[in-house]
């Protein structure tokens, strides 16, 4: 509290004030304290050497209404939680500012990819997007970190990913198109060449036809759509009520079955909704059911995401964990060594999270 003071102070008293009834958006409260940073600091920051807040793309003539009035309802929230505490610029330029926030904003997460918060890092908003990235960001407390995962020639652009990768190239960019108001031309969109895979029909008697395969994926994505948009409006809290966590597993459960019946396991959108309920399942301290899931998910992903891709690290931290858990030290120690390998070359080999996993297997 002490270290964070001088923004602290920002929302001490207002969450005071409005206790259990203080929820603004996480976009809110990064904005207010851009704000304040803004307005105490009006020079460029540490953060803000090659690139200032201020000179952030805001992609404002793409916006629909949707994201408009979302806007708004930010700024309304922002005036609600924040008026005897922050000077305000006119709406107008709240929206750009919000607008500049949604494009350039980074997710912060933990080892296990578990949500932590939101930042902005300027100079790293820098970087463009591939399917391909040849570097990979991550985080030492508030510091982004950014490291090459391949040979970068001079002259050679740095890429990193907006996005998860483990989806096929219509997703990926229906995304891109959605959040950041582009589409993709690296080698791996113009090629479609994980698509297949990414996408694999079971070998059946009487193959399906293309509009069986289309519905089906039609089926997944709106499934997927609406995971997304639960966790959005927070109702995945709502899983402190054990039965909610079971009905949610369920729903994760009907959908595999009904989309096992025409995809492969290692489908990305059968991976998907493995993912999910494997969650659940941690949730509910299910730990078999949680590894059986990771079981399944661990070498597809392998195969369809990028070397040295954390989601691939987490997978095996997770198993590892899980093993250890359930008293499996040989597969334990096999599953956290395969995590470390990764992590080492994406958050470098003096990261926290890396001494942390050695310290479990020298305790275990």
């Amino acid at each position: 509290q002490k270290e964070d003071w001088p923004m602290h102070k920002l929302e001490c008293s207002a969450m005071c004030t409005f206790g259990q009834n203080w929820n603004p958006s996480e976009t809110v409260r990064l904005t207010a304290r851009i704000l304040a940073k803004q307005k105490t600091n009006p020079e460029r920051t540490q953060s803000e050497k090659l690139l200032a807040v201020k000179e952030f793309e805001s992609h404002l003539d793409k916006l629909d209404n949707e994201k408009r009035e979302l806007i708004q309802n930010d700024i309304a929230a922002l005036h609600h939680f924040y008026s005897k505490h922050l000077e305000y610029p006119d709406n107008a330029a709240l929206v750009v500012l919000f607008a500049q926030v949604n494009c350039n904003g980074f997710t912060i997460e933990d080892e296990e990819l578990s949500h932590l918060g939101s930042a902005i890092f300027p100079d790293v908003a820098l970087m463009n997007h591939s399917c391909c990235p040849n570097v990979i960001v991550t985080y030492k407390g508030t510091l982004a970190e950014v490291r090459a995962v391949k040979e970068i020639e001079p002259g050679e652009e740095v890429f990193t990913s907006y996005i998860d990768l483990l989806y096929p190239t219509e997703d990926r960019n229906e995304r891109l198109r959605d959040s950041y108001f582009f589409n993709c031309d690296c080698r791996e969109c113009i090629t479609k060449d994980k698509d297949k895979e990414k996408l694999e029909i079971r070998k059946l008697n009487v193959p399906p036809s293309a509009e069986t395969v289309w519905d089906m994926i039609k089926y997944a994505r709106n499934v997927i759509e609406e995971f997304r948009r639960a966790k959005h409006y927070k109702y995945i809290l709502c899983l402190t009520l054990t039965p909610l966590a079971c009905e949610l597993l369920e729903i994760c459960e009907l959908s595999l079955e009904k989309m096992g019946a025409l995809f492969e396991d290692s489908n990305v959108y059968m991976l998907h909704m493995m993912y999910q309920a494997m969650g659940v399942c941690l949730y509910v301290q299910d730990w078999e059911g949680a590894l059986r899931y990771g079981q399944k998910i661990i070498r597809p992903y392998s195969k369809h995401y990028p070397s040295y891709s954390l989601n691939v690290a987490s997978m095996w931290l997770k198993l590892g964990r899980l093993y250890m858990t359930l008293e499996n030290r040989t597969a334990g120690v096999k599953a956290l060594k395969r995590a470390i390998a990764i992590m080492e070359v994406a958050h470098g080999k003096d990261h926290p999270y890396i001494s942390e996993i050695k310290k479990e297997l020298e305790d275990h």
